[in-house]
């Protein structure tokens, strides 16, 4: 089969293939963390002719005996060559209790070059931080961008593409079923289903599902809104069901953790302070949200666009906040490494008193770094408005920053 590149993430690894540091492949199941470890293998082959390359992957039946680090580190026994060029790739690593362990002898004993992926966050505040501090580092896969979901599926960067794109997201097996009427939705709802009872209510020891399921929708249904665990206990109260702020935390933190949706704080413009009330939450693929509350391009369509804009910035390796300047919120206050760019996200700018909103707020930002106003197919008019680039959001998604 072959495999379709995503330089974006392999070219990020590549550099540290034989350090002596562990490789995590982290982020949702089924975005591609797995195509991604078989293109660095395949780099590994064609770059190391001598390579001894040991794959284990957790989802398939073949493994289905190795369930504990004793297990594992059993089956290792005999795979590497004394003295060779020894790789280890492990998908879904988290499915082997007390992995950690095993991985920790392997690297102290220096005789092979680690890779694995995994589905949950806690396996690297938890598992990994504990044993493996400072040793390891950390990939964020994501489902296909714009541009990579364009490459996928063959088609040309134009609004209808974008369009399909907002509807279906970027799960990369799509390319294999196609974007006709019902049959992705087919897939990302079994995805969902999936995602949900395997690695949020096994692995965190959900009880109330009922409750889950109806916290999940209210989050896809208010996508990119500000709102607190305090006002979803409210309203979730008005539905008659009784849920303390406490344990709507605790699920949210669960659903974080599977990286299916993700938490951004608000953080204030020009200091340091973080506001721990009101965040916002956006889902790591837009077709799995559209496949629970369905693809509404009337009314979703400012949500979808926020929720792609933030993708995209993520997807670039930014850290994304929402700004807080005064009475006024920016979109997106996104940071690498010391370098921002701000954005904000509407539909248009046709009116006047749009553009004053927008362009205004981004105005109020005293530093020269760089101001976007982002919507959704107005024509692109470039630098004006004292610097600040208006751009509609099929440019923007596939420009460089």
């Amino acid at each position: 089969m072959k495999l379709i590149q995503r330089p974006l993430y392999t070219e990020r690894v590549i550099p540290f293939i034989n350090k002596q540091v562990i490789k995590v492949l982290a982020g949702q199941r089924r975005v591609g963390k797995s195509y991604v470890m078989l293109q660095l293998m395949e780099h590994i082959r064609n770059t190391d002719q001598n390579a001894n390359i040991i794959y284990i992957n957790m989802e398939l039946d073949d493994y289905i005996h190795i369930k504990t680090h004793v297990d594992l580190s059993t089956y290792l026994e005999d795979k590497f060559i004394v003295g060779g060029n020894n790789y280890f790739f492990i998908d879904e690593v988290q499915e082997v209790k007390e992995f950690e362990r095993t991985l920790r002898s392997l690297l102290a004993k220096g005789i092979c070059d680690i890779y694995c992926t995994g589905s949950n966050a806690n396996m690297l505040s938890g598992e990994l931080a504990t044993f493996l501090s400072g040793r390891y580092l950390v990939f964020n896969i994501h489902s296909l961008s714009y541009q990579e979901f364009l490459q996928f599926h063959q088609l040309e960067n134009k609004f209808e593409s974008l369009i399909l794109y907002l509807r279906y997201g970027g799960m990369p097996f799509l390319s294999n079923i196609g974007l006709q009427e019902e049959l992705p939705y087919e897939y990302l709802r079994n995805v969902y289903s999936t995602i949900l009872l395997k690695d949020v209510v096994a692995r965190e020891n959900i009880r109330n599902v009922s409750f889950l399921e109806n916290l999940v929708t209210y989050l896809a249904d208010n996508t990119g809104s500000l709102f607190s665990a305090s006002n979803i206990s409210k309203y979730l109260k008005s539905q008659r069901v009784d849920i303390s702020p406490q344990l709507t935390i605790n699920y949210l933190r669960a659903l974080c953790n599977t990286f299916f949706v993700h938490k951004v704080v608000r953080s204030e413009i020009g200091g340091l302070k973080i506001f721990e009330i009101g965040e916002k939450y956006y889902f790591e693929d837009l077709g799995l949200r559209n496949a629970i509350v369905g693809f509404n391009q009337r009314a979703d369509i400012h949500k979808l666009m926020e929720n792609a804009v933030y993708l995209f910035l993520i997807q670039q390796n930014y850290k994304v906040f929402v700004g807080k300047l005064g009475d006024k919120e920016i979109d997106f206050v996104a940071d690498k490494n010391g370098a921002k760019i701000y954005v904000q996200v509407c539909l248009t700018i046709m009116d006047e008193s749009t553009a004053n909103r927008e362009f205004g707020n981004l105005l109020k930002i005293e530093d020269n770094y760089p101001k976007y106003v982002i919507t959704l197919n107005d024509l692109l008019i470039g630098q004006d408005n004292n610097g600040i680039i208006q751009k509609n959001l099929m440019d923007f998604l596939t420009s460089e920053l």
